[in-house]
This record gives structure tokens, C-alpha cells and sequence, in this order.
């Protein structure tokens, strides 16, 4: 996963703590809600210069943090091309 992925969730995830974020983390347990969810869509967004595709917003791609990198590698591959950083 990207530095600039993980940091994203670490300034939203309010039960993160001192924890580390892997692949298997459930954003869920560590607060992510609806509302948060929209904010990091937009973040993700931005930084990554992206649109996600509708059919990848859904509590499937949001459930953990490597179900969500791995829509974010997609869109960043098919949107410019290349394949985002690990």
C-alpha cells in the first residue's frame, strides 16, 4: 500500500491509535462510518487523481484497507495507465 494511502486513513481513522494499518485492517472497527467514508472518498480522490468507478463504492471495497487499495491500484492503472506504487 502507498504511503500517501495509509496516511490518509491514519488522519480519519479515530480508533487507530498507535496501530499500524495493514492490508487486513477493517476500517469499520477502527471508525470508520458513512460520514467518513464520503470524506475519504474525496481524499482518495484528490490525491490519487481519480475517480473511483460506481460499482467500487459499496462496504465491500470499504471494508478492509487492502479491499480498498486494491480498487484505488485498479482505478489509478485504468484511469492513467499505469500501476500505482505498492
Amino acid at each position: 500500500m502507498d504511503p500517501r494511502f495509509t496516511e490518509i486513513l491514519t488522519s480519519l481513522l479515530k480508533f487507530l491509535g498507535d496501530g499500524a494499518i495493514t492490508p487486513q485492517s477493517s476500517l469499520r472497527d477502527l471508525g470508520l462510518d458513512s460520514m467518513l467514508a464520503v470524506e475519504l472518498l474525496f481524499a482518495i480522490e484528490d490525491e490519487f487523481a481519480i475517480a473511483l468507478p460506481e460499482e467500487a463504492i459499496n462496504d465491500t471495497t470499504f471494508a478492509t484497507a487492502g479491499s480498498l487499495w486494491a480498487a484505488i491500484s485498479s482505478a489509478v492503472e485504468a484511469q492513467h495507465g499505469t500501476a500505482a506504487r505498492p
